[in-house]
């Protein structure tokens, strides 16, 4: 197994140069938008020199870098290749999971309460079509969020729709309870590892979730509009698609007989795919960025993070700030709440200042990675000693 990133002061300054963040900015918004890897624009730049000659494009280039790229998601989250499939974007992919699980009249979808809403509109809308209820849950005092999950979970539940981690503060979901509970009662697990794939380490034989989507613009540190889908073996075989793509049906390799129509998938999840899944500019990026993130594993890049978070909740506490409890928070991400109403103008004070972080209701969700450096936690803390009063 890869080594946990090195931290020590010489590397931390080549981690951080392998991100293009200029050193007066404090970027602390990972959980929105990843800092760029030079390796990726690298990639990106490649990617748009080579396409400026089309005719240089062959029959096998419209499917090697999907296929390599479905299968290094596949073995980020430890399932087999044939399970993985790329998307647009997480609303794709939750669309997908409410179009082939059924749901009945009188039946409940279960939702983390504020639920980012690529995770809600899909099930909102199936549960007003089918006659089924919402059961959107947060954790009350006391009780952590997985025990609220599980707790709303019964023989009426038909999904449990979850993060990892919730998007809004970093409060981690224990998936595998969840996945126990959900299976003994019948009911789907369709997880949105957005905010924490690529960052924190994720098994899906742990889980074993009916449908997973990430987005790959965020920890996974990739290009905008390109995301991943994994969709258990169970639904394989009589699954259906959102579209109908070409290059998703048996013999599509062969131009010459795309003429020749065929009921027939390619076989495992590809079905479920996104159309234009070659994506000649996006795919080498995406790729760059996996490849780095296998370098450096989860595990090392979460354990470095949480040093970082766990520094800003600590330093926070002093100015009315707090956090979700130690063992209940993600080590990559974590929201500072106040009993103080935020100020409607905080996001732009802090960037007068140099510094980028997300406001969420009344949250402030600071989310490093391996380019910030104690500095920029002492810039930020600062920064939050002069905005807060």
């Amino acid at each position: 197994m890869t080594e946990p990133v090195d931290r020590s002061a010489d590397s931390a300054l080549l981690l951080r140069s392998a991100f293009e963040v200029p050193d007066d900015i404090v970027y602390l918004n990972c959980a929105s938008l990843a800092p760029r890897l030079r390796s990726v624009t690298a990639a990106g730049q490649a990617a748009l020199e080579r396409m400026a000659t089309p005719w240089s494009i062959q029959a096998p280039d419209w499917f090697r870098n999907a296929k390599t790229l479905s299968g290094s998601f596949a073995r980020l989250i430890r399932a087999p290749e044939k399970c993985a499939t790329l998307v647009p974007s997480v609303s794709y992919g939750i669309a997908v999971a409410a179009r082939n699980i059924p749901v009945k009249a009188g039946q409940n979808i279960v939702l983390i309460d504020q639920e980012y809403p690529s995770n809600y509109y899909s099930w909102r809308r199936l549960a007003d079509a089918r006659g089924a209820t919402i059961r959107s849950l947060d954790a009350t005092r006391g009780e952590s969020l997985t025990d609220a999950i599980v707790s709303a979970i019964d023989r009426h539940t038909a999904v449990a729709a979850v993060a990892q981690c919730r998007w809004t503060d970093g409060r981690m979901i224990d998936l595998g309870r969840v996945g126990d509970i959900a299976r003994r009662h019948g009911a789907a697990l369709v997880i949105d590892a957005s905010q924490s794939l690529g960052a924190c380490s994720l098994d899906v034989r742990d889980c074993q979730p009916d449908f997973l989507v990430s987005v790959g613009y965020k920890w996974l540190l990739g290009p905008y509009g390109l995301g991943y889908l994994y969709v258990a073996e169970r639904w394989h075989a009589s699954g259906e698609p959102l579209e109908e793509s070409w290059l998703h049906r048996e013999g599509s390799e062969n131009f010459a007989a795309l003429v020749d129509y065929t009921p027939i998938y390619q076989p495992g999840a590809e079905r479920f795919g996104q159309g234009e899944s070659a994506q000649f500019y996006l795919l080498p990026m995406a790729i760059a960025a996996l490849t780095q993130i296998t370098e450096w594993t989860p595990v090392g890049i979460n354990q470095q993070l949480r040093a970082l978070t766990e520094s800003v909740v600590e330093r926070a506490a002093p100015h009315g700030f707090i956090a979700p409890e130690r063992l209940q928070r993600a080590g990559h991400m974590v929201g500072l709440r106040s009993e103080r109403v935020l100020r409607s103008d905080l996001a732009s004070a802090f960037a007068d200042r140099g510094i980028y972080v997300g406001i969420r209701g009344n949250c402030i969700r600071v989310s490093p990675h391996l380019h910030t450096t104690p500095d920029a936690i002492d810039r930020f803390i600062s920064a939050l000693e002069d905005v807060s009063r």
